[in-house]
């Protein structure tokens, strides 16, 4: 059994809304699900989702394991850029999805990972080993593996607590207004596409900061640090603005959005 433990640094929050926030590998409908059958206890006793929370609770979460999915080892290129006996650093390129789900059974980076390594941590359960955290299939960059559940452990409170820098670069259509600023907006599913996220008031609290770092005449390339870690949050929130990012054709990036550019670009 893998026990999550976490000190409730924020109050009048929803205990769900809380879980759902802090833990990347839990939505809030797992965490509720989670939360109605004791797996997620509070000061050592069951809650409701709805609980309020003051401040400072000691809350448990016992992580379950994923239905074992029949993870095969597959040999592929990992561009290491550290190594040691607790962690890797790995480049992950674009286009590589980070750990097997509906329609990805293999070619991910996970399949590779239990290729080359003999142990990795599996604090969030055998289906995602040592996988601290996540890019999306279509990003590249770094992305920290665990070899072992305290390192694990560690690593995961660092991003709950925020103490990780993120930093992103991003091409996107157009030049913006302000040179800086902070783009705050919470994020749902669509209403109308259930694969595809939207600003919502709903949704999950989410913050990223932008800074024009270059403008071109059709295009601007664009530092992104995120504070939260949701679900395409940069480019949901780029096109919330108004500036969406380059050949993202499912938040209106795509090449149908330039003025005569080639479809070869």
């Amino acid at each position: 059994m893998t026990v999550l433990k976490l000190t409730a640094d924020r109050s009048d929050v929803r205990l769900d809304r809380y879980i759902a926030d802090e833990v990347e590998i839990l939505s809030r409908s797992k965490a509720q699900s989670n939360i109605k059958a004791h797996h997620i206890l509070v000061d050592g006793t069951p809650a409701k989702p709805s609980l309020l929370l003051n401040g400072g609770e000691l809350i448990q979460i016992d992580l379950q394991e994923d239905k074992d999915m029949g993870l095969e080892p597959e040999e592929m290129d990992l561009e290491i850029l550290f190594e040691d006996e607790d962690l890797v650093a790995i480049s992950k390129p674009a286009g590589m999805v980070v750990h097997p789900g509906a329609g990805n059974f293999s070619g991910t980076l996970v399949n590779g990972l239990i290729y080359h390594f003999n142990k990795l941590s599996e604090l969030y359960g055998s289906q995602r080993p040592g996988i601290v955290h996540r890019l999306d299939k279509d990003t590249s960059g770094v992305l920290l593996i665990a070899k072992n559940d305290s390192v694990h452990m560690k690593l995961a409170k660092q991003f709950a607590d925020r103490m990780v820098t993120k930093v992103y670069l991003a091409l996107v259509w157009g030049t913006p207004s302000e040179t800086k600023g902070v783009i705050t907006g919470s994020l749902g599913r669509h209403p109308n596409d259930r694969k595809k996220f939207t600003v919502s008031k709903e949704g999950r609290q989410a913050e990223t900061h932008f800074r024009v770092l270059e403008s071109l005449e059709d295009f601007s390339l664009i530092e992104l640090r995120p504070k939260t870690g949701r679900t395409h949050q940069l480019r949901v929130h780029m096109q919330h603005i108004g500036y969406p990012i380059f050949a993202d054709d499912i938040y209106g990036g795509g090449l149908s959005h330039s003025r005569g550019l080639s479809p070869q670009i």
